[in-house]
């Protein structure tokens, strides 16, 4: 609660892009590196890594291996997850060290959304799918993240509607884009197949009140949104 953005919100696990996620040393360490530029690798690295710190599941493989980290081999690796939080350790320290490989292979684009120009505070935020390690448990850092929850999108639009959670536009545009699938191969495969389209949303006023405006070819169905309680801009 102590943040200056999206505060008490149920949102994604995320962060920004750190220096280090474009350390050119990681690219050896990543599997699915092949045919992505520095720039599209390192969201992917800071991806893994924000997962990692804010909610302790870790998409990494050990060097060779073919399934992902098992949950007794995500314990012995505890002391990193809040050394790389405070910045006291990197990957290019950790990777090595514990001989891991980042499972870039694992993650689907989804979505690109940017904050509108006459917002303040802005963001340019890539979202990504990935199936969750079965054997992981997802924790909350205590900091950034102050609670976690397990829930379907249906669920999360039900209590957005019912005001027992606020979800920022964003969060509940791709949460209902998600729900389209009813299984996690489902919506897995909707994202390899669809071509992202970047949104940035234009604040609109009708006569029902203030409207975001977003493309709708960006998929989501809908082009227009009557947004309730929206600053004016």
């Amino acid at each position: 609660h102590q943040i200056d953005f999206a505060s008490g919100a149920l949102v994604f696990p995320g962060g920004k892009v750190d220096r280090g996620d474009a350390d050119p040393g990681l690219r050896a360490r990543c599997r699915g590196a092949e045919g992505l530029d520095d720039a599209t690798l390192a969201l992917r690295i800071a991806a893994i890594r924000e997962a990692y710190e804010e909610c302790g599941v870790l998409l990494a493989y050990a060097s060779g291996a073919a399934n992902l980290l098992p949950g007794t081999r995500l314990k012995a690796l505890h002391g990193w997850r809040e050394k790389l939080e405070k910045k006291t350790a990197f990957l290019r320290d950790m990777l090595p060290a514990e001989g891991l490989e980042l499972a870039c292979d694992r993650l689907v684009p989804f979505a690109h959304w940017i904050t509108p120009p006459t917002v303040p505070k802005r963001f340019d935020t890539h979202f990504f799918l990935v199936t969750a390690p079965e054997d992981q448990l997802a924790v909350h850092d205590g900091r950034e993240s102050v609670d976690s929850v397990w829930i379907t999108p249906q669920q999360v639009l039900a209590d957005a509607d019912a005001k027992k959670a606020t979800v920022i536009f964003p969060t509940r545009m791709n949460v209902q884009k998600l729900g389209r699938a009813r299984t996690v191969a489902e919506a897995l495969a909707a994202a390899r197949r669809e071509r992202i389209v970047t949104v940035q949303p234009e604040v609109g006023q009708t006569p029902a009140g203030r409207v975001l405006r977003i493309p709708i070819e960006a998929g989501y169905g809908v082009d227009e949104v009557l947004v309730e309680g929206m600053p004016r801009a």
